[in-house]
């Protein structure tokens, strides 16, 4: 599975990352989750691989979504977005 995560900086702005590697920074959070979910849905969409967005939350890893085979799967995320 791949795995989208959203990280905050020092001062406050959010970067995207896919595994460890920040693709894009210094984003609003709003800004952040968008693009996040669109980089999952176009990974799923055109490889085909299972793909999770996470955020980091207060005690515990929030998921704001996830694209996995079928389309039971591909429907929950839209609801998500």
């Amino acid at each position: 599975m791949v795995t989208i995560s959203l990280k905050q900086s020092a001062a406050g702005r959010w970067r995207v990352c896919r595994w460890q590697i920040a693709l894009f920074n210094d984003l609003p959070l709003g800004s952040a989750i968008r693009l996040a979910r669109e980089m999952a849905r176009d990974e799923h969409h055109r490889m085909g691989h299972q793909v999770c967005v996470k955020i980091p939350g207060p005690s515990s890893t929030i998921v704001l979504a996830r694209y996995a085979d079928g389309i039971g799967a591909r429907v929950a995320s839209a609801k998500i977005a």
